[in-house]
């Protein structure tokens, strides 16, 4: 028989109500982890909490796990020690630190090699002939989750796992252009823009009316900016609401393909998005 699922209505500091969009809270599956210990009381607030697009409170917390509100407040309190959470930046809640997206990432970039999705960045750096990166935001880096490296001389050496400055590459530009208005502000406000070549943009105002470009194409574009004499152009892949779960890129160096010229694979670059993408919705790959 099919698990009977609740729809949780929750109350907000501003004393209004919200729903969790996304737990699927079927009937009995928060009470069955909190009656695991510590252990299974961390990995319930970790759950409602990484699967809310949106910053969780702790009201939202302590209602859909059933635990006490001191209970609540000692779990979290140790998560956010362990850096498994964070607040928000605008102080709305609980989102996920630092290191359970680490942890997260680790685990996807050490099964990549043995993934359809390795196959698929793999089919399309055959096709071009040159680096195909998949990467995501964390803070204000790239993280690459996985990465096929050109069967050239000059291959640019970056391993899954790697992280480059988002400022100044095709991958972080993209997703930092889906960022709305007030988180870009305060990204851009707090992370390092360094120059790495004399194409980097560090100016705030610059790097945003760049970003307001990316975000209208939908296509980023690193035109020696982090390393000189390489060009990369990425696209985002997405889910099937929309929401963008990273970008691909393509990199090479300019002595061997201009960035007009790896821009006429934009096409084949969105076909290969999508079939990424199509892993996550079907749960193809590991």
């Amino acid at each position: 028989m099919a698990s009977r699922r609740r729809q949780l209505t929750v109350i907000d500091r501003a004393g209004g109500t919200s729903r969790h969009p996304a737990y699927p809270v079927d009937s009995g599956r928060p009470e069955h982890l909190t009656e695991l210990g510590v252990t299974g009381k961390a990995f319930s607030v970790l759950e409602v909490v990484s699967m809310n697009p949106e910053p969780t409170g702790m009201a939202e917390i302590i209602r859909i796990t059933g635990m006490t509100k001191p209970t609540a407040h000692r779990v979290v309190k140790v998560l956010l020690d362990m850096g498994y959470l964070e607040r928000d930046n605008l102080d709305r809640g609980f989102i996920e630190g630092v290191n359970l997206v680490g942890l997260a990432h680790r685990v996807l970039a050490a099964s990549a090699p043995r993934s359809l999705r390795h196959s698929i960045l793999q089919a399309l750096s055959e096709q071009v002939g040159e680096t195909c990166n998949y990467g995501v935001l964390q803070g204000g880096e790239v993280l690459y989750l996985d990465r096929v490296e050109a069967k050239w001389p000059l291959g640019l050496r970056f391993d899954a796992g790697s992280r480059v400055p988002a400022h100044c590459t095709s991958i972080g530009k993209l997703l930092l252009s889906n960022l709305n208005d007030r988180e870009l502000d305060l990204l851009i406000d707090t992370m390092p823009r360094s120059s790495y070549t004399k194409n980097s943009i560090t100016d705030k105002d610059v790097l945003k009316r760049a970003l307001k470009d990316i975000r209208r194409d939908g296509i980023g574009t690193d035109d020696q900016e982090f390393m000189s004499g390489v060009v990369c152009v990425a696209v985002p892949v997405r889910d099937a609401d929309g929401r963008m779960l990273g970008g691909i890129a393509l990199s090479a160096p300019e002595a061997r393909m201009t960035l007009n010229e790896i821009l006429g694979y934009v096409p084949q670059m969105k076909q290969t998005a999508e079939r990424l993408a199509a892993t996550y919705r079907t749960g193809a790959a590991g």
